[in-house]
């Protein structure tokens, strides 16, 4: 089963918020999903990231990988250091 981390889209129409979670990639883009990581929201200024980084590093050690935009937020949240690589 390949996993990804990734973010699934709640909010009303014109105000988007993000949850990024771990969920299978064939499953749906608001589907089920695996765990909950954290939240996204890019309408405050700035944007607001809440990710839980244990269990983000938890997921990325077993093989989780995250995709371009979910990479993007782990590593200003601190949970993907870029320094050692």
């Amino acid at each position: 089963m390949a996993v990804k981390i990734r973010l699934t889209r709640m909010g009303d129409k014109k105000t988007p918020f993000y949850r990024v979670v771990v969920a299978d990639s064939r499953s749906p883009r608001d589907g089920k999903y695996i765990d909950l990581l954290g939240t996204y929201n890019p309408l405050t200024n700035p944007a607001e990231i809440k990710i839980d980084n244990a269990k983000a590093q938890k997921w990325l050690k077993d093989g989780a990988t995250p995709t371009e935009t979910a990479k993007t937020l782990l590593v200003k949240s601190g949970a993907i250091n870029t320094e050692n690589k």
